[in-house]
Order: C-alpha cells, then sequence, then structure tokens
C-alpha cells in the first residue's frame, strides 16, 4: 500500500487533504474497544444509555480517549481525480463531529489508506484495518473491490458504509434486512444510490425528456463501465427505446478513432460513452477532431471537474446522467464545505460527508465500540422513525436526551432500505466550458415505483 494517513481531531484546526501529501503512520491499536474479537468493546460514556432497543452496553465502562475508522481510498489510479473532494468532505465531517465532542465523548479519526480500486490491495488495506488498527467501522470501498471480496467481507464481520459503489451486485446484499436479529446482517451500507436508479433515471429522461429513441453506445470492458452500459441497455429497451450498437474496447488506447469509425456507420438519435475519465477525454478529443457529431450521453463518473477543464469547450453540450447531490441537508454542507475546500464537488464527496456523519451516529448509539452494536446502530440513527438531525452534534444531543434520531444527509435522506441501499433524485446535466448545468431531474420517487428490489 502506498499511501496512509490519519485524519484526527485533536487538532480541531481543519486539515485539507489533497491525497498528494505526506503520510503518516500511527499505531492506534488498543485506543477502541474491539478487543481483538470485536465482541468487547469498552462500554459507554453514560450519557447515551437507554435510547433505543440496540443500546446494549452503554454506560458500563471506561470511555476509549479514540475511536478510529478506516477509509480505503483511490489516492492513486484509475480514479483517483475523485478522491480529493471525497477527502475534504470526509475530514469536513470529522471536524464537526470533533467540535462537537465525538461519539462517546472520544476522538474521532480517519485512517485513510490507499487500494488503487484493486482487490488484493483493498484486501491487505482491510486486514490492517481490522487486525493492526482496531478500526471500529469502515468508511469506503469501490465495486470492484466489493464483488471480488464479498465472502471475505462477510467473514471480517466489521460494518462497512461506502460512498462509492454503484454496482447492482448490491441491490439485494448488504444491510440489515430491516430485522432487529443480528445472523442476516451483511454489514455493508452504502450512502450514494446505485447504478439502478441513475441508470434507469437516465433512461427515462432520453426517452421521455429528450424524446431520444434509437442509441449506440461506447463502452470500455471494465466491469464498472460494462455494468453501466448493460444497465442503462436494459432500461432504455424496456421503455421502447433501441440500442442500435455497442462497441467496447479495451482501456488505456492512444485513439478511439476506429471504434469511433464503426460505431457512428449507425443511424442513430443520440449515442453513450461508458470509460473512465482519462480514456473520456481522448475519446472526446477524437469525437470532436472527427466531426461525428450528436447528442452524447455519458456515464455518471465522468461527473468532475477535470472533464470540464480538459475538454469542457469540445464537449460542450453533452449530456451527463448522474446521481443529484443535493440531499435534504445539502446547502447547509455546501456552505461549510466552500469554506475548507476549492475541490470540485461530486456525488460520491457528498456521500462520503454523510457516511462519515452516520458512523460516528451508529457509534454513539451504541454506547460502544465493538463490531456488532454499532451495525446493529446504522439503521437506528438513519431511518425515518425519530427526530431529524443534519448533523452530528445535533444526533449526539438528541441520542442523550433519549430520542430517537434519523439522520438526514447532505446528498439523500439516508433512509436505508433492508439491503442497505438509498435512494436519491437523478440528474441530466449538460457540459459547458464553465461547468455543468442541469437539463432533467428524475424524482427518486418516481423510480421506486419501477424497481422492484432495492
Amino acid at each position: 500500500m502506498s499511501r496512509k494517513e490519519t485524519v484526527g481531531t485533536d487538532r480541531r484546526t481543519f486539515l485539507k487533504v489533497t491525497g498528494t501529501g505526506a503520510l503518516t503512520t500511527i499505531t492506534l491499536a488498543g485506543c477502541i474497544g474491539t478487543e481483538g474479537d470485536g465482541n468487547g468493546g469498552n462500554g459507554g460514556n453514560g450519557g447515551n444509555g437507554g435510547n433505543g432497543d440496540n443500546d446494549s452496553n452503554g454506560g458500563n465502562g471506561e470511555s476509549p480517549d479514540t475511536v478510529v475508522v478506516g477509509q480505503p481510498g483511490s489516492l492513486t489510479g484509475t480514479w483517483d481525480f475523485l478522491q480529493p473532494a471525497a477527502s475534504d468532505a470526509t475530514d469536513l465531517a470529522v471536524q464537526q463531529i470533533n467540535d462537537a465532542g465525538g461519539p462517546l465523548d472520544a476522538e474521532f479519526e480517519v485512517n485513510r489508506q490507499d487500494t488503487t480500486v484493486d482487490p488484493q490491495q483493498a484486501r491487505e488495506v482491510l486486514r490492517q484495518f481490522i487486525d493492526s488498527d482496531g478500526v471500529a467501522a469502515i468508511n469506503g470501498l469501490y465495486s470492484s473491490e466489493i464483488e471480488p471480496l464479498w465472502e471475505f467481507i462477510q467473514e471480517q464481520q466489521v460494518p462497512i458504509i461506502t460512498p462509492w459503489p454503484g454496482s447492482t451486485y448490491l441491490d439485494t446484499r448488504g444491510g440489515d434486512k430491516g430485522t432487529d436479529e443480528t445472523d442476516d446482517d451483511e454489514w455493508l451500507w452504502r450512502t450514494v444510490i446505485g447504478d439502478t436508479v441513475h441508470t434507469a433515471g437516465a433512461a427515462e429522461a432520453m426517452i421521455d425528456q429528450a424524446g431520444v429513441e434509437r442509441m449506440g453506445i461506447l463502452s470500455a470492458t471494465s466491469a464498472g463501465e460494462e455494468g453501466w452500459t448493460r444497465q442503462f441497455t436494459s432500461w432504455y429497451e424496456e421503455l421502447g427505446g433501441e440500442i442500435v450498437e455497442v462497441i467496447s474496447a479495451d482501456e488505456g488506447q492512444s485513439s478511439y478513432q476506429s471504434q469511433l469509425n464503426e460505431l457512428f456507420s449507425n443511424d442513430f438519435d443520440a449515442w453513450a460513452l461508458s470509460f473512465a475519465l482519462e480514456d473520456a477525454i481522448t475519446i472526446l478529443r477524437n469525437w470532436e477532431d472527427g466531426g461525428y457529431g450528436g447528442q452524447l450521453l455519458m456515464e455518471d463518473g465522468l461527473r468532475d471537474d477535470s472533464l470540464i477543464d480538459e475538454v469542457g469547450e469540445q464537449a460542450e453540450g453533452a449530456w451527463i446522467a448522474a446521481g443529484s447531490t443535493e440531499g435534504p441537508n445539502y446547502d447547509q454542507f455546501l456552505s461549510s464545505y466552500e469554506e475548507v475546500s476549492d475541490e470540485g464537488l461530486h456525488p460520491w464527496a457528498v456521500a462520503a460527508y454523510d457516511a462519515t456523519n452516520i458512523i460516528a451516529l451508529a457509534i454513539h448509539h451504541a454506547g460502544e465500540t465493538s463490531h456488532e452494536a454499532i451495525q446493529q446502530s446504522i439503521g437506528a440513527v438513519s431511518r425515518p422513525d425519530g427526530t431529524t438531525v443534519t448533523t452530528f452534534a445535533e444526533g449526539k444531543d438528541a441520542l442523550d436526551n433519549g430520542d430517537k434520531i434519523n439522520y438526514e444527509g447532505a446528498v439523500t435522506d439516508c433512509d436505508f432500505t433492508e439491503h442497505g441501499n438509498v435512494w436519491g433524485d437523478v440528474v441530466v446535466e449538460r457540459v459547458t466550458p464553465d461547468g455543468f448545468e442541469t437539463e432533467f431531474t428524475i424524482s427518486g420517487d418516481d423510480l421506486q415505483d419501477e424497481i422492484d428490489e432495492y
């Protein structure tokens, strides 16, 4: 693993982290109450007892000095352009959590390490977090890491809340199944809407809003991009559209002119592009140079200011479909974020802020730091059955007063389904040289009527 950093809170001053600075390794084993097998815990601080069905150990023991959460991230690799904003949003939440006294009145820290979105490196990072660093929970993991590591994740029995994965693999996996039992828990939750939701919204926007009835697709062969293409095709055709051609290509090519020539030998109303950023920039330059024209729709992973900086002029007029960043608490989040970061926001960064807050609230609700108690508290602090709160400070006060709480997030309302998923609006935006401008918004409430299981 090439990078590691810990964002702590005795600092009180926000540390802006861009993922490019030197990183510091610290040893925290023993600072929190996982006690090796994750079942011991240090007990609560006496201020959080008796506030819900899952408060089993609060007030029985010594409060920990520090609570550490592990954050696997893409500090390098194909998706590293998304990390700086996600790191800054996480660190903002850490600062606010500690300004409010921290969960269990302990210092709250996030230990961030690089996985490069490689499954084997992600496995090593998770092992270190759990076996050496004694983390209370995990805040991260991508689809490409989760799917091959699913059985390993289940064996660890450590709560994971991640802002990254869109995979349809998680549509019926994860969460607590909506029960108070622990034997059906699947330990992984996500605070960003899945591909099933935003591809459904993108397809609906193309058919109903834009009147596009025939499309072609240029897609990478990586799992994430093929998944987006497969899911979008399924929804688009179900709504009555026709995909006339799908051209697949390996990543990392110096030119995609031949693939564009092949795709544009067909007749269609619009075309879709499903590639990671670096290759997408090459393709957009090839598209402009070749004068192919036509309306373009891009996958959600390309919604980043780097796209505007590199090819905002060449791609002007193209559409990009992604989950909306603007949940119930977005304006409040944005005003705080802009004080500490100038990194361009995307849905995953805002979802990282929500994931961090929910983890901290779940720890405080649990009254201890055992993995099982935290896992059982995630739904309890976020589902719609209690006082609505939008910050850790509000939630901690309410819990200490013995109230049930419902955390409403910055990117979604965080009302987890039984499989640990969230709903949210889907936005289709137009690319301009100056940024992204909203074209259509598809309500998440409307999409719930079309999706059977999620």
